[in-house]
C-alpha cells in the first residue's frame, strides 16, 4: 500500500497517502474561501479543480486567536499563504474499495471561538481502524461563524456543518463510505451543533445517527445575540452589519470578541445565565435556520428517525476549575447561585451536603451548562417517540481534574498516551493500565452504534434510566447523578433571552 491513493470527487482528483494501513486525505475543501464578497454569507460549494490535488496536509485553520496566517489581517480576503482557504475537510478510510463502511464525522468543540482539525487529539487514524470511515472538517467560529450580523445569516459555522455533510454525500463512497449510513458525533460546541442539526430541515436527510457529546445548553435569541454581537462591534467603533464588520479583519473582530468576554459577567443581569459562560457565541434560534430550540423540537418529535446517543462526563466544569487561575472568585460564585440555580441556593446545599463552596460552584456549572442539558435531550428525544442512549464518563486518570470537559472524544479517538497519563503528578495509580481497556470499551460501542444503531445497551427511558456508565469496568445502571436530577426535574431547558 506505498501507492499513493487517487480518489476522483465532483471537485476534481484528491491525492492521499496510505499511514498503517489507513488511507489519509486531508485539507480537501468543501466550500470557497468565506471572505472578500463571501464573508459573512453562507458557503459557497467548492469549484471544481482541474489536475490532482495533493492532501496529505490539513488545511489552515479558521480566524481565531494565535491564528497566524495572513487571512487574519486581511479585510479584502485576498492573501498571498492560501490561508483563507480554511473551510476544509479530512478522511480516514481503512478501504477504498467498494465497502460501504459506516460513517462518522466528527464536529468539534472549541467554545465556538477555536476550531481547528490539526490537533493531535483528533486524529481518525484508530478510530478508522476499528472498520469506519472518519471525517473531520473546520467550520467557521468567532464573530465569522456565529455572531448576529444584519444582513447575513444566523448560524454560518453550522452552515458549514451542513456544506461537508453534503460534500460528504456526495463524494464518500468514492473512499469507501455509505452515504447512507452516516453517522455525526461530536463534543462541546460540537454536540450542540448536532443537537441543532437534528431539527434544522436544512439538514434533514444528511445523517442517519447522532452522537452529542458534552453539549453545552445555551441557545440564543435574536434579541440577546443582537445585543452581544452589537457589544463587540462597539469595540471597534461599528455597527453589527455586513457592510461595517466586511471592513474589519478577522483579526480586529477576534480582539474586539476577546476584550468582551473579559468583562461578561458585568452583564449577568442584562444578559442573563450566559454572561457567565466562557463564551459570548451559541446557536441562534432564528425561526429559519434554526426553528427552534432542540429540547422543544425534539419532543415534538422532530428528527424521531435519527438514532440518537448522548451523553456528558461526570466532572464536566472541573476543566475550567482546576486551571492555575480558575478557583472563582466569591462574587462570580454568588452570581452563579443566583443566576443558574432553577430553584432555591439550598437545594444544592442540601443535595451536597459535605461539598465546600467552590465545590458546589464545580457541581452547579457542571449541571447547569452540560450534564443537565443532555439528560433533558434524552428525555426530549424519548418523549418525540426518537430511539435514543444515554452514557455517563467517569472514569478518570487524574485526581486534579476527574472526569472531565474533553476527556471522553479522547478515548473514543485513542489518542491520549499511556506515557501522558503517567506523566500526570496527579495520576491514579493504575490509570495507565487502565487506559487501553477503558477507551476500547467506548470506541467499540460507538462504532457498533454507528454500524447498526445499537451500542449494545438498553435504549433510555425516563422510568428506568438506563444509563452506559464508564468506569474502569463499564457498567449499565439507573442515572447516577440522582441528586441533580431531581434539582433540575421541574426546570425547562429553552432558548436563552435577554434577561431586561
Amino acid at each position: 500500500m506505498d501507492i499513493a491513493p487517487d480518489i476522483r470527487t465532483a471537485a476534481g482528483v484528491v491525492r492521499g497517502r496510505w499511514e498503517n494501513q489507513v488511507a489519509v486525505f486531508r485539507g480537501i475543501p468543501y466550500a470557497e474561501p468565506p471572505f472578500g464578497a463571501r464573508r459573512f454569507g453562507a458557503p459557497v460549494p467548492v469549484q471544481r479543480g482541474d489536475g490532482i490535488r495533493d492532501a496529505v496536509q490539513f488545511g489552515p485553520p479558521v480566524p481565531q486567536a494565535r491564528h497566524a496566517g495572513s487571512v487574519m489581517s486581511s479585510a479584502s480576503g485576498r492573501t498571498d499563504d492560501g490561508s483563507d482557504n480554511c473551510l476544509s475537510l479530512n478522511i480516514w478510510s481503512p478501504d477504498l474499495g467498494a465497502a460501504r463502511l459506516p460513517v462518522m464525522v466528527w464536529i468539534q468543540g472549541g467554545t465556538y471561538l477555536e476550531n481547528n482539525t490539526a490537533n493531535p487529539h483528533y486524529d481518525g487514524a484508530t478510530l478508522a481502524g476499528s472498520g469506519v470511515v472518519v471525517v473531520s472538517m473546520n467550520y467557521r467560529v468567532g464573530v465569522e461563524g456565529f455572531a448576529h450580523i444584519a444582513g447575513a445569516p444566523d448560524n454560518r459555522g453550522i452552515l458549514d456543518q451542513i456544506a461537508a455533510l453534503r460534500w460528504v454525500q456526495d463524494n464518500i463512497a468514492a473512499f469507501g463510505g455509505d452515504p447512507g449510513n452516516v453517522t455525526v458525533f461530536g463534543q462541546s460546541a460540537g454536540g450542540a451543533g448536532i443537537a441543532a442539526l437534528l431539527v434544522m430541515p436544512m439538514a434533514a436527510g444528511l445523517f442517519r445517527r447522532a452522537i452529542s457529546q458534552s453539549m453545552p445548553g445555551t441557545y440564543f435569541s435574536e434579541r440577546l445575540a443582537a445585543t452581544i454581537s452589537t457589544t463587540i462591534a462597539a469595540e471597534l467603533g461599528a455597527r453589527a452589519t455586513v457592510g461595517e464588520l466586511a471592513r474589519l479583519s478577522p483579526r480586529a473582530l477576534v480582539d474586539a470578541t476577546d476584550a468582551v468576554i473579559r468583562t461578561m459577567p458585568e452583564f449577568v443581569e442584562s444578559w442573563g445565565p450566559m454572561a457567565l459562560t466562557p463564551t459570548p457565541f451559541s446557536p441562534v434560534v432564528d425561526g429559519v435556520s434554526l426553528p427552534d430550540a432542540p429540547w422543544r423540537a425534539l419532543a415534538r418529535g422532530a428528527a424521531r428517525d435519527i438514532d440518537l446517543l448522548i451523553g456528558h462526563t461526570r466532572d464536566e466544569y472541573r476543566l475550567y476549575t482546576s486551571r492555575p487561575d480558575g478557583e472563582p472568585p466569591d462574587a462570580l460564585m454568588t452570581a452563579a447561585f443566583d443566576h443558574l440555580t432553577p430553584n432555591s441556593n439550598g437545594d444544592y446545599r442540601v443535595a451536597y451536603p459535605d461539598a465546600t463552596p467552590a465545590e458546589l460552584y464545580e457541581i452547579l456549572n457542571t449541571d447547569w451548562l452540560f450534564r443537565m442539558p443532555s439528560l433533558h435531550l434524552a428525555d426530549a428525544a424519548h418523549d418525540g417517540g426518537g430511539p435514543v442512549w444515554l452514557y455517563e464518563l467517569c472514569w478518570s486518570f487524574n485526581r486534579e481534574q476527574g472526569a472531565s470537559h474533553c476527556l471522553d472524544f479522547l478515548l473514543v479517538f485513542g489518542t491520549l498516551g499511556a506515557d501522558e497519563v503517567r506523566a500526570h503528578r496527579s495520576a491514579h495509580p493504575n490509570a495507565a493500565h487502565e487506559l487501553t481497556p477503558i477507551a476500547h470499551h467506548m470506541r467499540t460501542e460507538w462504532v457498533s452504534f454507528a454500524a447498526t444503531g445499537k451500542p449494545g445497551w438498553a435504549p433510555y427511558d425516563p422510568h428506568t434510566r438506563t444509563t452506559r456508565v464508564y468506569n474502569a469496568e463499564p457498567t449499565t445502571e439507573p442515572y447516577p447523578e440522582e441528586r441533580s436530577r431531581r434539582i433540575w426535574c421541574a426546570h425547562r431547558f429553552d432558548t436563552l433571552d435577554l434577561a431586561t
